[in-house]
């Protein structure tokens, strides 16, 4: 049965804290916090200060997604401000294993994310060094706006990442994020993805936990 993490970038971004009440009464397993820097992806986000505001308005894990140039000078101020979760992206500019090694170090869960167009193979030096808890975010969609269509040619790498993880008898897990819905949410399960990010389906839904039952498969 796969985790579910509610985007709040898809909810009302004037109540927060309300928007994390839904999430919570919907039953999905955390909050996915998008952070955007107009350098690294062409759009601007929530930065530090919105974390640490909406931190104390949920007991929900708050999984933090750099979507920024130079994510190792921040690692530990996002940990300070409230990060549960955070995963920064291959394509950035800092060093992948230091900024994986600092996460870990920080005593969370660590993530690698890897746009569209990058090659899963690319983290074949990398996956020894991955915790049971950690995980790989394979993004759906091109980094940067919300309301994007799923990118079906995502789900062979799915399917080629899992496989790679059960060579190597690695227990971590696959996250997916960009235009997920009950009907996608199902094709990447079926390819090996076990940690789903939903933003519109799920903030939208007129029954958010239906659509998370439905998610969760």
């Amino acid at each position: 049965m796969a985790m579910i993490s509610a985007s709040v970038l898809n909810g009302d971004l004037a109540h927060l804290a309300e928007t994390a009440q839904t999430v919570r009464e919907s039953g999905a397993d955390a909050l996915h916090y998008d952070v955007m820097d107009g350098m690294f992806v062409d759009n601007l986000s929530f930065g530090l200060p919105v974390l640490s505001s909406l931190r104390p308005c949920t007991d929900l894990p708050v999984d933090v997604h750099l979507m920024i140039q130079n994510p190792l000078k921040f690692i530990s101020r996002f940990v300070k401000a409230g990060a549960d979760l955070l995963s920064f992206h291959i394509e950035s500019s800092s060093d992948t294993v230091q900024t994986l090694r600092a996460i870990q170090e920080a005593g969370i869960p660590a993530g690698i994310a890897v746009s569209p167009d990058t090659p899963v193979s690319v983290l074949n030096p990398l996956l020894p060094l991955l915790r049971p808890q950690d995980f790989i975010l394979l993004m759906t969609v091109y980094p940067g706006l919300g309301g994007q269509a799923f990118l079906p040619q995502v789900l062979p790498k799915i399917a080629e990442l899992r496989q790679m993880l059960r060579a190597a008898d690695i227990s971590a897990h696959i996250q997916v994020d960009g235009g997920i819905n009950d009907r996608t949410g199902a094709q990447c399960r079926e390819a090996g993805a076990d940690y789903l990010v939903a933003g519109s389906y799920l903030l939208g839904a007129e029954d958010p936990a239906e659509a998370v039952r439905l998610l969760r498969g």
